[in-house]
């Protein structure tokens, strides 16, 4: 499988970004449980001041607790992400291209991975969720909670949406005949997944590669029509 490289590196960054911000309040709260408790040992007094001290302690004990759990979900996320792009790697031949962690300049978010293959082009969301799975049409809910905040079949389906609009506003592409779907793919092994007519294919990562070799035109694009596909999409990216 053949990589255009069009990283935005989201994900990565934000992980980074929120491990950093959660390493940050440990050293503030160390810093100021410091200072508190060498004031009371040196003036052998625990006054006022003292309990302000350790009362602002929870500020960055809180903060900790915020951006470690940012970066849980971040991490999860670009593990995920990880996965399904070597996975794709070491199943897939080098007829099938692969875009990663795609954002384009009309903005609502970056994309996982697009696929460009023989038989058209794929555009996938990936959730590394654990946990009892339900998805009902494009309502996806976990054992316990309430709604997800945001819906992998609706995202998916906006951002297949966009693809096509950059296919149908490109001359060289629009008479092509390409065609998009959108997948949801769940990566975690530990998740229980049950689902109800969703909007769109719901895979586990194993399946992926088959679905994707399997289905799309009875028309077939030649390489030097994928890269010519891959290089319009790739225009768009921010």
């Amino acid at each position: 499988m053949r990589k255009i490289k069009a990283s935005s590196n989201y994900l990565r960054n934000q992980t980074h970004k929120n491990l950093a911000k959660a390493a940050l309040c440990v050293l503030i709260f160390g810093a100021v449980l410091f200072m508190v408790l060498y004031r009371a040992i040196s003036t052998l007094n625990w006054d006022l001041l003292n309990w302000i001290g350790l009362g602002f302690l929870i500020v960055p004990a809180v903060a900790f607790y915020y951006y470690l759990r940012k970066y849980r979900i971040f991490s999860g996320g670009w593990t995920g992400e990880k996965q399904v792009a070597q996975h794709l790697s070491n199943t897939l031949n080098n007829d099938y291209f692969l875009i990663n962690d795609l954002y384009l300049r009309e903005g609502g978010g970056d994309i996982d991975h697009v696929v460009l293959a023989p038989g058209g082009i794929f555009v996938l969301e990936t959730k590394n969720w654990s946990g009892h799975i339900t998805c009902s049409g494009d309502e996806w809910q976990r054992r316990g909670n309430r709604n997800f905040n945001s819906s992998p079949s609706r995202q998916v389906k906006r951002n297949a949406q966009k693809i096509q609009h950059i296919i149908e506003r490109s001359p060289t592409l629009r008479s092509m005949g390409i065609w998009v779907e959108g997948l949801v793919v769940l990566t975690n092994h530990h998740a229980s997944v049950h689902l109800n007519n969703p909007a769109v294919p719901v895979l586990r990562l194993q399946q992926l590669p088959n679905y994707i070799s399997s289905k799309g035109n009875t028309k077939r694009f030649s390489q030097d029509q994928l890269e010519t596909i891959a290089k319009e999409i790739t225009k768009q990216k921010a």
